[in-house]
């Protein structure tokens, strides 16, 4: 049976989705992006008065999409060491992809670290004006 997770710290789902569902000893999450719990602020964007992206730092957003899964991994009972794998969606993957690189392998990689295995994608557009979203699968208990 699947365990919904909701957590009250990282920030509100963007659909009827929870945060994560946990089956057996593996817990997924849904993909999370960089943006802040009860505001419509992202960190490390920009938007212009129609609310599209008029600039964005990727090392901002990175921190902060790393902070928030590290939230709802705790919430639901689960440690950074915890993860097994992670897909990365960028959307500008030529500008983006060195600057992201390096900032997870200082999150990811080396000792004392989960090095899990990584699928990295570019994609048009994700559903909030954001740059980067991480859907993440950790093994637990």
């Amino acid at each position: 049976m699947a365990e919904s997770i909701e957590s009250s710290r990282a920030p509100e789902p963007v659909g009827a989705f929870p945060h994560a569902k946990c089956v057996g000893n593996l817990l997924f999450l849904s993909g999370i992006g960089p943006r802040v719990r009860g505001s419509r602020e992202i960190p490390g964007v920009t938007l212009d008065g129609s609310g599209n992206i008029a600039s964005y730092d990727i090392e901002t957003q990175c921190r902060a999409v790393f902070e928030n899964v590290r939230l709802v991994l705790e919430d639901a009972g689960a440690g950074w060491n915890d993860i097994v794998d992670v897909t990365v969606f960028l959307t500008n993957m030529r500008k983006d992809f060195p600057i992201y690189n390096r900032l997870y392998a200082e999150y990811f990689a080396g000792e004392g670290k989960p090095n899990p295995t990584r699928t990295t994608v570019e994609v048009t557009a994700l559903p909030t004006p954001i740059a980067i979203e991480l859907k993440v699968i950790a093994a637990i208990g």
